[in-house]
């Protein structure tokens, strides 16, 4: 989107972050704290000021035989972050390989990808209460962690400012390769079950079915992934005996929203300056010149869609500025 700030403010140490906190010139007016932006939808230009973390740094803070402890500054991206662990030799964020965005989003947003969420390692995070300034540590517990959800997006959305974030990883071989078709792919390629094979497995399945938002604008994934009563999944089976889900629990079940989408007939389908990526029926792009407001109409409508064919309501996965 072509959106501009009123301003914009970069800041690299806990204590700078302060600095800005408390200038009242600075905070007195509207504000919003970003990562790299790619989960944002603007309507518009942003009359007030942005806030950036350049709050950078590995540490490894605990360790035994098995596991490692990191603590990881809020502004490094997230994928570099990734293939750090993976180059030292550390299970766990792998399944995560390619996602955009930063460190500091990861606790917020409890990213999540081919059976892994940002929850499963996150131990602690690090944050600063707008308010006082005061730094808080919160354990995983209190970070009340969902699908794709936190503390930090309900309770205190505005109220805290992410540093460090802190996460497990294995040093013994451990990996998850039952989600989507992580292990059919490995096995094609011929290739060893390692570290480096699993992340390039999971980097190419990415990079086949969603487009590069450095070429085409785009969020990655637009909705979430409904998660409905075992009942009504049972009630849908029998009208779609193909419908794909995942098991969340005895009571639930999760509906891919792309196979809905799909079933709409909205894959590849483009309306004016916006348009349903034509491999990835989840993911919305701009076809060029579009704004906030085109592609807010377009998920409206696939909504819409959505609801009157399966009675199923999926919400958007990104943020409405």
């Amino acid at each position: 989107m072509d959106v501009k700030a009123s301003w914009f403010i970069e800041y690299e140490s806990v204590a700078d972050m302060k600095f800005v906190l408390e200038d009242k010139d600075v905070m007195k007016g509207k504000w919003l704290h970003i990562g790299s932006g790619s989960n944002l939808l603007f309507k518009g230009d942003y009359e007030g000021v942005i806030l950036h973390s350049a709050i950078r740094g590995y540490e490894v803070v605990d360790e035994n035989a098995q596991e490692i402890e990191v603590k990881v500054g809020a502004g490094e991206v997230w994928d570099d972050f990734v293939a750090y662990t993976v180059k030292n030799g550390w299970y766990g964020a792998e399944n995560l390989s390619l996602i955009p965005g930063e460190v500091g989003a990861s606790a917020v947003q409890n990213i999540g990808a081919y059976g892994v969420e940002a929850k499963d390692l996150i131990v602690s995070v690090d944050a600063m209460e707008v308010a006082t300034g005061r730094m808080r540590k919160f354990t995983k517990e209190e970070c009340c962690f969902g699908y794709r959800d936190s503390v930090f997006k309900k309770e205190l959305k505005g109220k805290y400012i992410v540093a460090y974030v802190t996460y497990r990883l294995k040093k013994l071989p451990s990996f998850n390769l039952e989600y989507g078709n992580v292990r059919q792919e490995l096995g094609k390629r011929g290739d060893k079950l390692t570290l480096e094979n699993v992340r390039k497995v999971i980097m190419a399945m990415r990079e086949a079915k969603l487009p590069d938002p450095k070429v085409q604008g785009n969020a990655g994934s637009f909705f979430m992934n409904p998660i409905i009563p075992r009942e009504r999944f049972e009630e849908l089976r029998g009208l779609y005996p193909e419908m794909p889900h995942y098991e969340v629990d005895n009571d639930r079940v999760k509906i891919p929203a792309a196979w809905m989408i799909d079933r709409c007939g909205w894959k590849g389908r483009q309306v004016g300056r916006v348009g349903v990526h034509s491999r990835q029926a989840l993911v919305l792009v701009n076809c060029g010149g579009a704004i906030g407001d085109e592609v807010m109409a377009l998920a409206s409508q696939i909504q819409e869609s959505v609801f009157q064919q399966f009675g199923i309501a999926i919400s958007p996965e990104v943020n409405y500025i």
